[in-house]
């Protein structure tokens, strides 16, 4: 059975990241810290050797893939940009907290989303029409090893709901420039929907965990909340989202 392996990464750092401040769909570049990061750790770890990159629409997105899969064709798939925070777009964490909007939203939900922006069932949908034709395209063009360059969000949520193991989307968080290693055949997908999660990248190291063994969700939680929901439907957290 032919497999097709896809390294999903999350991109680099912006000025906005180190701020905690919301930046969905708002397009700003990596900040000069966030390319230097990403030449660091391309330097010292060995990335996947891609065919092709497929990656978000943002700026942020596209510079990423540029400094990790130097010299590979980039093709954009708009469905993988970020979420539309809608009023909380260029608002810290910080000041968030402090509006009911913004505390009726935490309260998580498929279709409580943002004042004027995006829902999480719309989001969730476009990881699974992204990642469809990703591995429709892999699969037209011979394509056997490709990346995907996009947000923790898109890529924690597109995880959990297609990977196996079956884990929520805190378990997948990770740092800059980092992400996971997937395996795909056509029965999978077509039949169920589903891919093998095969470790973190680079360096490999178990899901969920840094190379110290400390669980990388709890990091996350405590530097931006920890974000429950109650969904009827959904098995998962609502993720802060970059």
């Amino acid at each position: 059975m032919k497999g097709y392996r896809i390294s999903i990464l999350r991109h680099g750092r912006t000025a906005a990241n180190d701020d905690g401040i919301y930046i969905g769909k708002t397009d700003l570049p990596l900040s000069e810290e966030g390319k230097e990061e990403l030449r660091i750790k391309y330097q010292m770890h060995e990335y996947p050797k891609v065919e092709r990159v497929y990656s978000s629409p943002l700026e942020r997105a596209i510079q990423s893939s540029e400094i990790l899969f130097p010299d590979r064709e980039i093709t954009i798939v708009d469905d993988l940009r970020e979420m539309d925070f809608g009023i909380f777009e260029g608002i810290s964490v910080h000041d968030a907290v402090k509006l009911d909007t913004y505390k009726k939203w935490l309260k998580g939900g498929l279709d409580n989303p943002p004042p004027n922006g995006e829902s999480l069932r719309s989001m969730m949908l476009r990881c699974y029409t992204s990642l469809d034709a990703i591995i429709r395209d892999m699969m037209q063009q011979g394509i056997v090893r490709a990346g995907i360059m996009t947000h923790s969000g898109i890529m924690m949520n597109m995880l959990s709901c297609f990977g196996l193991p079956k884990l929520k989307p805190m378990e997948f968080s990770c740092e800059m420039g980092e992400g996971y290693e997937i395996l795909v055949s056509a029965m999978m997908w077509q039949n169920g929907n589903t891919f093998e999660i095969l470790g973190k990248i680079p360096g490999g190291g178990a899901i969920g965990y840094n190379d110290a063994g400390e669980l990388l969700a709890e990091d996350y939680r405590a530097d931006y909340g920890n974000l429950t929901d109650d969904y009827s439907d959904y098995d998962g957290d609502v993720t802060f989202y970059e």
